[in-house]
């Protein structure tokens, strides 16, 4: 967390606030982040705001700045003079300010001159690629929806309701879906970014993420987090695995 639907918000709500706008100064509060202003030539007008995965990248003139919210991280936007807590970098703008807060301290900023090329595509995009590319690896499907070299936005969340959707149990190799399974897959992958965005994303107990006008998210997980509880299709018990290192939840019965 926070996953492609909600730094697609966060860059949604932010464009119109900083798209076109003069960043004035930029202040870093901690020290884990590198002192990137002269890098920038600030002031410095920004050309446009974009999601790349889960990476959401300020455009300028001649560089770009990159934030990668990470595990905790998220984008405020605020008009005031107090800083908040957990606050780690401010983009200051005539007309207000980007906060990027952090309680666990895991997010990056970085400015490059062109955008990491090692993402896949992006998992809003068109997906036909996936016939070829499962075929070839033989790591889980789970495992493998979360390599962003492979596929770029999917997370924990979003990746175990998408294969819930298609019915497909997150530990067979990438390589045994057939071609029903594999459109069922590019489907189920559209249907449940789209509920998130339509829902302003999720937030969950265990996560701080918020939009940047400070709304929670109301997308609500099939199977994500509800080891115990009945599947919603068939009254199983939702299981719990560890797969690459992080939890995995299906339902044994519904997905084969």
């Amino acid at each position: 967390m926070p996953e492609l639907p909600e730094v697609e918000i966060t860059v949604r709500t932010l464009r119109p606030k900083v798209e076109g706008k003069e960043l004035r100064a930029l202040r870093v509060l901690d020290p884990k982040i590198p002192q990137v202003s002269p890098l920038l030539g600030l002031p410095a007008k920004v050309d446009g705001i974009f999601r790349g995965g889960k990476h959401i990248v300020f455009a300028f003139p001649k560089k770009l700045l990159v934030i990668h919210l990470r595990m905790s991280g998220r984008l405020a936007w605020d008009e005031g003079e107090s800083v908040p807590k957990h606050t780690r970098l401010i983009l200051e703008f005539p007309h207000g300010r980007v906060l990027f807060i952090d309680p666990r301290r895991l997010g990056t900023v970085e400015v490059m001159e062109e955008f990491s090329k090692e993402l896949g595509p992006d998992a809003l995009g068109d997906l036909s690629f996936l016939e070829e590319a499962l075929r070839e690896s033989k790591a889980p499907i789970k495992v493998w929806l979360l390599d962003q070299r492979n596929i770029a936005g999917l997370g924990n969340i979003y990746a175990a309701e998408a294969l819930f959707l298609a019915g497909i149990d997150p530990r067979r190799p990438a390589s045994s879906l057939g071609p029903a399974e594999i459109a069922r897959l590019k489907q189920a992958i559209h249907q449940v970014l789209n509920e998130a965005l339509a829902a302003m994303g999720t937030t969950l107990s265990d996560n701080a993420y918020l939009t940047p006008a400070g709304e929670i998210g109301d997308y609500q997980p099939r199977v994500y987090g509800k080891e115990g509880l009945p599947c919603p299709t068939c009254g199983t018990p939702i299981e719990r695995v560890e797969l690459g290192g992080r939890g995995t939840y299906f339902c044994p019965r519904c997905q084969r």
